[in-house]
């Protein structure tokens, strides 16, 4: 007699097979956006309409240049994941397919600028 949970039963049942793991993501990233969203806004809104030399003086120190790269690459791993799962509930074929790629490029692209203008900018 095997002594089974519920849970353990119906793990990897669902239609992706990783479902509750990209629940989970979605909620750690959303609560540490919720985090990092704040400090950024003050970082940058402290920098707004000051001078080029002001700004870059700003985030060539170390926490708001690590604050800012944060955002910038859980930003955009959040919009990955969250757009990908849009994409697979309302496309099908050779259109989620190039949505998927899409968007997937993109925000790797996005990551990698604006992590690049960062790393230049505090070095």
């Amino acid at each position: 007699m095997r002594y089974l949970t519920d849970r353990k039963r119906a793990e990897g049942l669902g239609a992706s097979k990783a479902g509750t793991e990209h629940h989970w993501y979605m909620n750690v990233s959303g609560v540490g956006l919720t985090l990092l969203i704040p400090f950024f806004v003050f970082i940058l809104g402290t920098s707004l309409g000051a001078p080029y030399e002001e700004v870059v003086a700003t985030l060539s120190q170390p926490f708001p240049a690590v604050i800012v790269g944060l955002t910038i690459a859980a930003g955009m791993l959040h919009f990955r994941r969250g757009a990908q799962m849009m994409i697979e509930d309302y496309w099908g074929g050779m259109t989620r397919k190039v949505m998927l790629w899409t968007v997937i490029c993109l925000s790797y692209l996005v990551m990698a600028a604006g992590l690049y203008a960062i790393v230049r900018i505090a070095i």
